[in-house]
């Protein structure tokens, strides 16, 4: 488990975290999400020591990270991909990992199976290596000494999409047996795919935590598209029970939720066709409770 309390970190006047409070549990993908800048890598530097925090602590296990003798063996940390010798092939740099742990040389070659780098590619240097195989070797690392605990800073950055699912199937196969992952991105809706709980961050604050259903159900304003096979019936429905409707393609759209518009369908008789949230639910809520710090917005009346 690793527990974040009052977690505040300052460089001058400017606090990159402020008085942030979690907890990841043993079993979930607990997602960490937030822009760029938000304060989501700096919590991790803290939490394994590379960063001393200006107050507050984070435990794993009950522990400091440099309090946990072997640590290695007992949290798996990827942060970034690229920190290691560049001089060194990928099969150097897990060898000299479970060496440092006290491992087995056998363990090396199960985390090149596990991650699908093959001997040709474990023999290549590290510079010579893509992004997404960087990553790959990474998780190896991380996996290497068996954790409890996983900390992974953006770890889809450079996988195909191919990657990407067999790294969702590869945490959630961890997480289901017992293991503990905390897993930090930019990437929503990749991580509304496997994460058990989403914790919010923006400018160094929890603006939001929760599972996808609780957080929906906490937005201001959540529309759902439904087809059925008489519109014109079902809107006047919704209308009439005080729902916004407006025509969307061969269907509608309504500021309510999927459930209350199904029992006025019910209610009426309207045979639905298809009902669903629409789509970038999660992702408007996730842009309006961090708007402060998004960078990116077209100014009004600008083309692209």
């Amino acid at each position: 488990m690793i527990k974040v309390e009052g977690l505040t970190r300052t460089y001058g006047s400017f606090r990159a975290v402020d008085d942030v409070s979690f907890t990841a549990q043993p079993g979930r993908v607990t997602g960490f999400l937030g822009p760029n800048g938000a304060g989501k890598t700096t919590t991790m530097r803290v939490m394994v020591g590379l960063t001393k925090p200006t107050h507050g602590r984070v435990t794993i296990g009950g522990h400091l990270y440099e309090d946990i003798p072997n640590p290695g063996r007992h949290v798996g940390v990827l942060l970034d991909a690229s920190a290691q010798h560049a001089g060194r092939t990928g099969r150097e740099i897990l060898t000299i990992g479970a060496e440092t742990m006290g491992l087995p040389a056998s363990r090396v070659d199960e985390m090149l199976h596990l991650v699908s780098l093959d001997e040709t590619e474990a023999k290549r240097r590290l510079r010579n290596y893509s992004l997404g195989m960087k990553q790959r070797l990474g998780i190896a690392h991380a996996l290497l000494g068996d954790p409890s605990v996983l900390i992974l800073d953006e770890p889809a950055n450079g996988l195909d999409p191919a990657g990407i699912r067999w790294m969702r199937g590869l945490l959630k196969g961890y997480a289901d047996r017992g293991g503990t992952v905390l897993l930090s991105s930019h990437l929503l809706n990749e991580v509304e795919l496997i994460a058990d709980e989403m914790i919010l961050i923006g400018r160094g604050r929890i603006v939001a935590r929760g599972d996808k259903a609780s957080l929906l159900a906490g937005a201001k304003h959540l529309t759902t598209n439904v087809t059925s096979l008489d519109n014109d019936l079902l809107a006047k429905a919704l209308a009439d029970r005080g729902h916004a409707v407006t025509a969307a393609g061969p269907g509608l759209r309504v500021e309510a939720q999927p459930i209350d518009v199904g029992r006025v369908a019910a209610e009426h008789a309207v045979v639905l066709t298809d009902l669903r949230s629409a789509d970038g639910g999660l992702e408007d809520l996730f842009l309006e409770l961090t708007s402060d710090s998004q960078r990116d917005s077209l100014p009004e009346g600008a083309q692209a």
